[in-house]
């Protein structure tokens, strides 16, 4: 028999959120205040990586940069679909091998269409 919840069941998840934020807010503002206010011409500059800056930070570069990045990440989110198929392989059995060769039959063609449109070709 299932009972009804009442709003005293969420007292301990209020709670608990408000110590949460509340531990929020008190780290950011305590930081603010108790850390050092030392700002010099050195800490003010951009940094990149240990390169020191040159020109405007503004101007255009390559489109490719985008696209490696936007296919690395299509491609590993893809994968990472594969995670739970691998766990529950044994539940699925041949319905889910067959969806499993399904959806990476459908990966290999999104890679052979990035190959063919030579998308990764730099030059």
């Amino acid at each position: 028999m299932q009972t009804q919840s009442t709003a005293i069941d969420f007292l301990p998840i209020i709670f608990q959120i408000i110590v949460a934020l509340g531990f929020v807010v008190l780290t950011l503002v305590g930081t603010h205040y108790l850390g050092p206010q030392r700002k010099t011409s050195d800490k003010l500059e951009t940094f990149e990586a240990g390169v020191k800056s040159i020109g405007n930070a503004r101007q255009p570069f390559s489109i490719k940069y985008f696209v490696v990045a936007i296919l690395f990440v299509l491609f590993d989110i893809e994968v990472i679909f594969m995670y739970p198929w691998a766990v529950n392989f044994k539940v699925l059995r041949m319905d889910g091998m067959i969806e499993m060769f399904i959806f990476m039959g459908t990966l290999l063609l999104g890679f052979v269409y990035v190959i063919k449109k030579k998308v990764l070709d730099w030059n």
